[in-house]
């Protein structure tokens, strides 16, 4: 019995052991035949935009907003005392140098220059009378001279009167355009009173704009900024015609001054704009689309793509140094040349050393990927 015992359990014990070799043997082959069909299945690659890195000559730029100013500007107010006669000009109506726009009531002036201009008459014939009985030695040269003396004052009365009659007569000193105004004939108006605004129309405008002070340091007389007007994506080129002697000690700018000449875009005066100011040397640098950058752990990154060993192109993470943004791009200081090139949109899904095809090329060869048991 122990005997049959024993043998039967090594009968068992062989049949086991040959099950399980039976399996090893059948998971190893599994095993191969599916490493042999991944060989042969096509390696994943990712299909991306690419870009190519441009080289640029870049300026670093401050940013600030400015106010549009009139070459000439003025509120216009009465210097005397009166109540208006004519009022001759419209709100945003363009008028010429010269041109009448208030007339205040000159009627007593008028009476007064009338009865100055006839005292000067009589004067003058006076003197003359007495010039005459000064040649017949009929008269002393005193009445001469004082018959002359009574001349000179009715002139002089005549010409204060005609001052304060043009005084009260206003007009506009330069070719301008009328702002809005709240004038008009009967209205008694005191002295100083402010009639309305006057916008000097040139071949040219001022900005005015603040800058830190570090940025003013570097600015000189003659020096070109970029405005851009509200809703335009173009600039128009401001030349610098002053800098404030000063730094403002609250916010440590300094104001500058430039000046827009005549163009079919320049600013209205009052209108706010964005200023761009170059600061320093330009700088090479290479420019690439602004969604080929990425933000890592270590700095900014880009795939750079290139070809491996066997010619296919796979995409390299890469540190990059970046800086501002130029239009749609954003510049590159270091970490990358011109000409190389990177992956733009579709960048987000990749990994170092991945495979990848450029948008609209064929994803695979007839060559590369196809398996040798494909006819």
């Amino acid at each position: 019995m122990n005997r049959r015992g024993w043998i039967g359990s090594s009968l068992l014990m062989l049949t086991v052991i040959g099950v399980g070799v039976g399996l090893g043997v059948w998971k190893y082959g599994s095993i191969q035949d599916q490493a042999a069909a991944s060989a042969n299945q096509p390696e994943p690659m990712e299909v991306v935009t690419l870009a190519v890195a441009k080289a640029v000559d870049h300026h670093q730029t401050s940013t600030s907003i400015g106010t549009v100013l009139a070459l000439r500007s003025i509120t216009l107010r009465n210097e005397l005392a009166g109540t208006v006669s004519q009022v001759r000009f419209t709100p945003g109506q363009v008028v010429e140098a010269g041109t009448v726009l208030v007339a205040l009531d000159v009627s007593v002036e008028e009476a007064d220059l009338r009865a100055q201009q006839a005292q000067a008459v009589l004067a003058r014939t006076v003197l003359d009378r007495r010039r005459a009985l000064t040649q017949d030695l009929a008269a002393a040269q005193e009445e001469v001279d004082r018959a002359r003396a009574d001349l000179d004052v009715a002139q002089a009365q005549i010409a204060r009167t005609k001052a304060l009659i043009a005084r009260k007569t206003i007009r506009a000193p330069f070719r301008a355009r009328v702002g809005l105004a709240d004038v008009h004939p009967g209205q008694y108006l005191n002295e100083g009173t402010q009639l309305t605004t006057l916008q000097g129309i040139d071949d040219a405008v001022h900005v005015d704009f603040a800058v830190p002070q570090h940025v003013a340091a570097g600015l000189r007389h003659g020096d070109l900024v970029d405005v851009y007007p509200a809703g335009e994506a173009s600039a128009v080129q401001a030349k610098i015609v002053a800098l404030d002697a000063r730094i403002d000690p609250a916010t440590r700018n300094a104001m500058v001054r430039a000046r827009i000449d005549r163009s079919p875009a320049m600013p209205v005066p009052g209108a706010a704009v964005r200023i761009k100011v170059r600061v320093g040397a330009p700088r090479s640098a290479v420019a690439i689309p602004v969604n080929a950058l990425r933000k890592g752990p270590g700095g900014d990154q880009v795939f750079v793509i290139g070809p491996d060993g066997q010619g296919k192109p796979r995409a390299h993470l890469r540190q990059v140094e970046s800086g501002a943004m130029s239009g749609d791009d954003i510049i590159v200081y270091a970490g990358l040349a011109a000409g190389e090139q990177v992956a733009a949109s579709g960048a987000f899904k990749l990994r170092d050393s991945v495979l990848v095809v450029a948008a609209g090329d064929p994803v695979a060869t007839s060559d590369s990927t196809r398996s040798p048991e494909q006819p």
